[in-house]
């Protein structure tokens, strides 16, 4: 069975980004996360088996974590190059 992948790009209040990136290390399914500069202030990778496993990943966990303020989510469709070409 093929993964679905999903970047997901969180702005958190500022006075929350620690205790925010602890949290988000802990779930199973983020594969990377990344402290960035820019519009948002984290992104990650997620996996999934599905679109509903995505779906509660997203609105039932990374939503719930105090702090995080939005987030914007890109499905990955077909990757061209990367550690995610071979799966």
């Amino acid at each position: 069975m093929h993964k679905i992948y999903a970047f997901v790009d969180i702005v958190v209040e500022s006075h929350f980004f620690d205790e925010v990136a602890r949290e988000l290390a802990k779930l199973k399914n983020i594969e990377e996360l990344y402290e960035v500069t820019g519009e948002f202030d984290i992104v990650t990778l997620i996996s999934a088996t599905d679109i509903e496993e995505f779906r509660n990943t997203l609105k039932n966990e990374i939503m719930k974590i105090p702090g995080v303020k939005s987030t914007v989510s890109s499905i990955v469709l077909q990757a061209h190059k990367g550690p995610k070409c071979g799966d």
